[in-house]
């Protein structure tokens, strides 16, 4: 991805994309021609990562611990999850464009590689009734959130539901999301935000050309 890197403070409002994976690719907003990235540092990725309540606070802690003492290698570990997030991005959006049209192979390669990465250092556990490979932070280590998010993604992609994960229209936006509501009908990732921006645009251009129309009649009105 080329574009600006920005620090950005995450909120649960940036949350909504219904799929911790999901919510990574949005760590990335106004996807197009000027991307700005909220990663900027891989404090930010912890910070993120407690925020989703999806990983152990001790183990973010001790990650946390070891970029301190190793910036170098966190900064590394930044970028292979920053790759992993942009190859999962382009593979979902293009499930996602109903055009036949494969993914792109080099994406499919590195989400590959990520997660056969993460399953050589993985660990085989049993949550009641369902088995699954998990990270193991000990084998991973600063790798480990991205080893997750990999082992994570690859379920996400073969359970993707389809017709209800849509990418927001919103300007300078672009995030996507899984639609959960009863209905299906939801269209923008957040209404307080992308929703309320685009309908006060709309009124306020409907407002526009009112007062236009008016001005226009009043000067073609007949006079008296």
């Amino acid at each position: 991805m080329t574009g600006t890197i920005q620090a950005h403070t995450f909120r649960p409002r940036d949350l909504v994309g219904g799929h911790v994976v999901v919510d990574l690719l949005n760590t990335v907003t106004a996807r197009g021609p000027e991307p700005i990235d909220w990663l900027d540092g891989y404090p930010r990725l912890l910070e993120w990562a407690a925020l989703t309540g999806r990983f152990d606070p001790a183990v973010l802690a001790r990650l946390a611990r070891a970029a301190e003492a190793e910036p170098r290698a966190a900064a590394q570990a930044l970028d292979r999850a920053r790759d992993l997030r942009e190859a999962l991005h382009d593979v979902v959006t293009a499930l996602l464009a109903h055009d036949d049209a494969p993914p792109p192979a080099g994406a499919l390669e590195r989400v590959e590689r990520h997660w056969k990465h993460a399953a050589a250092r993985a660990r085989l556990t049993v949550h009641g009734d369902t088995a699954r490979l998990a990270a193991a932070a000990e084998a991973s280590g600063l790798d480990y959130l991205a080893d997750e998010l990999a082992l994570q993604a690859l379920d996400l992609l073969r359970d993707l539901p389809h017709e209800r994960t849509r990418v927001c229209p919103g300007p300078r936006c672009g995030w996507l999301f899984i639609d959960t509501s009863r209905g299906g009908r939801r269209r923008w990732c957040d209404m307080g935000t992308c929703g309320n921006a685009t309908k006060g645009k709309a009124h306020y251009q409907r407002k526009r050309q009112a007062e236009s129309g008016e001005r226009g009649g009043g000067a073609d009105a007949p006079s008296l």
